[in-house]
């Protein structure tokens, strides 16, 4: 088991803890405040447990509230990007898998995925995109705008799950 390094949750008052863990979910404080709430034990001092109790807690909320959370995340290659307007993660994120590298042409063809993908599911692609090269994105764009909805509407709360845990990872 991976303990955290730089902080011990269990050990935090409320207001410290939401600060550390605030934008493990994208602009979405509440899973952290949620989990605080819910009490915290020297087990949370662990990632992977740490992890699954904020995993459980987005899985566990509304429908209103996960959509909430998907519609936070910025477009990939998207204009936040091009306009330096990410979060330090998402930047950081984004350009370890490359994608600040494109050619105007792969940059026009993740608008053009991020525009259809939009029209079709009505809230933004979601990818964890660590270990990933834009060439794997645009593939993984391409296979999933055939999804139907609900499938999508899973694969993106799996998928800010995984961002997640490479957040916390590297705290």
């Amino acid at each position: 088991m991976a303990r955290f390094t730089s902080c011990q949750p269990s050990q935090m008052s409320r207001e410290e803890f939401v600060s550390q863990f605030a934008d493990v979910y994208e602009h979405s404080p509440w899973v952290a405040e949620k989990v605080y709430d819910n009490g915290l034990s020297d087990a949370d001092d662990d990632i992977s447990t740490l992890h699954a109790r904020m995993a459980d807690t987005l899985l566990s909320a509304s429908k209103e509230e996960q959509l909430a959370l998907i519609n936070a995340h910025p477009d990939l290659a998207g204009k936040a990007a091009v306009n330096g307007e990410l979060t330090e993660a998402s930047t950081a994120e984004q350009a370890g898998a490359g994608i600040s590298q494109c050619s105007p042409e792969e940059f026009e063809k993740f608008n053009r995925y991020n525009d259809s993908y939009k029209a079709r599911f009505q809230f933004p692609f979601i990818m964890a995109v660590k270990g990933a090269n834009r060439y794997q994105i645009l593939e993984s764009f391409e296979a999933r705008l055939g999804n139907e909805i609900e499938a999508e509407f899973d694969k993106a709360l799996e998928e800010i799950n995984k961002i997640a845990l490479f957040r916390l990872q590297t705290m």
